[in-house]
């Protein structure tokens, strides 16, 4: 059971932009991939929000987005680029969109990852 209401606008958008010519899962995760690459205005101060296998606690950290991770890590999620601020380069680690909260950013970068938080929220698959 879908845990958010049917939104008909991104419905339509995540047809006609996201998942447009998609044929199989590949082309479904590449067309969601690509989406999100093209309307993800990088670097930006997201708070990641994970919940530890150990205790259940919710640990909430901030984090920079750099982009997209590499597109063969994304076939079955998505995922991006993240480093600690003030972090180096070679800090850089990946995160699950779906644990970020993005923090003043854009309204094209809020509406993708709205996008993405709504296909996950409505049961939908690669």
């Amino acid at each position: 059971m879908p845990s958010v209401e049917r939104d008909e606008k991104r419905e339509h958008r995540i047809k006609t932009e996201i998942i447009v010519d998609a044929e199989d899962k590949e082309d479904r995760a590449m067309g969601w991939y690509y989406y999100l690459d093209d309307n993800l205005n990088v670097p930006f101060i997201a708070k990641v929000t994970k919940k530890s296998p150990k205790t259940s606690a919710v640990e909430e950290k901030k984090v920079e987005v750099l982009g997209m991770a590499a597109d063969d890590e994304c076939l079955k999620d998505m995922y991006v680029e993240v480093v600690y601020p003030h972090g180096n380069d070679e800090d850089v680690f990946t995160a699950k969109l779906s644990e970020l909260v993005a923090i003043n950013t854009d309204t094209g970068t809020e509406e993708a990852i709205a996008d993405w938080h709504y296909w996950l929220a409505r049961g939908y698959k690669f």
